[in-house]
């Protein structure tokens, strides 16, 4: 029986990498798989004494004696007793509490191995959780790890209006709505003064339908930071400055109003780009700023301070060339250092996850693994050491996906050229 064990230590304020780290630790948790309720999850606020913890598990361990499977009654038992195990070495939990997951996990050809998972999370874990399952359960740490700055977006004229969210990176829909002012008349005189008044009250309540729909949408989410408004004209600036919104969304509604030309689904992407100084401090527009000036570099006619692909990003950190590594946090590769069986050869390589090791270069036979490293975290490693400005850009942006898809995941900004 192996005994695999992964710690992620206590995340607090996350950074960029801490994130990454997170997330990639519940890409693994998550790929575990029991037979029956063998995987057990444990969640442990902070304020609960490991000793209740403890007491609990040992009951469980009791009451797991009555499991018909012989089978699942030792791998459960065994799961609580690797559980106790583990919260042994703490006194009391964490700042932000503990999250403990173990369990027979399955491998194939109907054998499993044992597996252990010790989170302290990014936020204080809300209640003490006991679960058995054939997955763990880690829905509170995906919660836990959702983009904390979220936006209110209204583009508006009097023919159209769409209301978003923005969401750390991504732009989010929520409804967009049709009009029914009238934008022109040809009538004269009595008529024309009539038909004024009537387009005025289509256009108040058309302001007031809006309004009502920004409170039922905004009013709800207290984590909204703010409220951007756009549109082509001076609808906008009507619109907010008259009373239309409740006084708490008021509240919200950032000073500027910004100029579009579209009221749809565009109009938003066209809103947060132009309030590009208001959130500059939001990872979405550092990752737009980074990715164009890279951009901007390749398009120069010598190549510019640019650098990309793999091969040719390790030769420019060696040197000490590069400014600002990008790297893709959808990148699933990892670096080994390996050594042929005989002891002839060793070398480094970089595969994809669960990728072939392929052969010795110099008599084609197998390869040992001696050291392998996720290649997120040993490309940071190495430009660090380098004096170098790491960005991880996400894969949920444009950019990001432009970054992952035509450079394979990996650039660099250049401090000068290495031919």
């Amino acid at each position: 029986m192996n005994d695999k064990n992964c710690v992620v230590a206590r995340m607090g304020d996350l950074s960029s990498m801490d994130r990454y780290k997170f997330r990639r630790a519940l890409e693994e948790i998550e790929k575990a798989s029991g037979r029956g309720t063998e995987l057990v999850s444990v969640y442990v606020p902070p304020h609960r004494q490991i000793s209740d913890v403890t007491n609990y598990l040992r009951n469980e361990y009791s009451q797991s004696s009555n499991i018909k499977s012989a089978s699942t009654r030792k791998h459960v038992q065994q799961a609580i007793e690797s559980s106790l195990q583990r919260l042994k070495t703490y006194r009391q939990p964490p700042e932000n509490g503990l999250v403990v997951f173990t369990g027979h996990k399955q491998i194939g050809a109907d054998q499993t191995e044992m597996v252990a998972f010790v989170l302290e999370p990014p936020e204080p874990v809300g209640s003490f959780l006991y679960r058995c399952d054939s997955k763990f359960y880690t829905e509170p740490l995906h919660d836990m790890m959702k983009e904390k700055d979220i936006y209110g977006l209204l583009v508006i004229d009097r023919s159209e209006a769409t209301l978003g969210l923005l969401r750390g990176k991504r732009i989010e829909v929520i409804k967009n709505l049709q009009s029914l002012v009238p934008s022109k008349h040809r009538m004269g005189g009595q008529s024309a003064r009539r038909f004024e008044r009537l387009i005025e009250i289509a256009a108040h309540e058309w302001y007031k339908k809006v309004g009502d729909l920004m409170t039922e949408a905004f009013q709800s989410r207290p984590e909204i930071r703010g409220i951007l408004v756009g549109g082509p004209g001076y609808t906008k600036e009507y619109f907010v400055n008259q009373d239309y919104l409740h006084h708490e969304l008021q509240k919200k509604i950032l000073p500027t109003f910004l100029d579009t030309g579209y009221t749809d689904e565009y109009g938003l992407r066209e809103l947060v780009e132009k309030a590009r100084d208001l959130l500059s401090d939001l990872d979405l527009m550092r990752e737009k700023t980074q990715v164009q000036r890279l951009m901007d570099e390749i398009r120069k006619e010598s190549g510019g301070l640019a650098a990309y692909g793999e091969a040719q990003v390790r030769r420019s950190l060696e040197v000490g060339a590069v400014e600002v590594l990008l790297v893709s946090e959808g990148l699933r590769k990892t670096r080994l250092r390996v050594r042929c069986t005989n002891g002839d050869w060793e070398g480094e390589k970089t595969i994809v996850d669960e990728g072939d090791l392929g052969v010795c270069p110099t008599d084609g036979g197998p390869l040992t693994v001696l050291e392998k490293t996720d290649i997120v975290e040993e490309l940071t490693t190495a430009a660090e050491q380098k004096g170098s400005r790491v960005e991880l850009i996400s894969r949920e942006s444009e950019e990001g996906t432009l970054l992952l898809k035509a450079f394979g995941g990996i650039a660099a900004i250049l401090r000068y050229r290495v031919e």
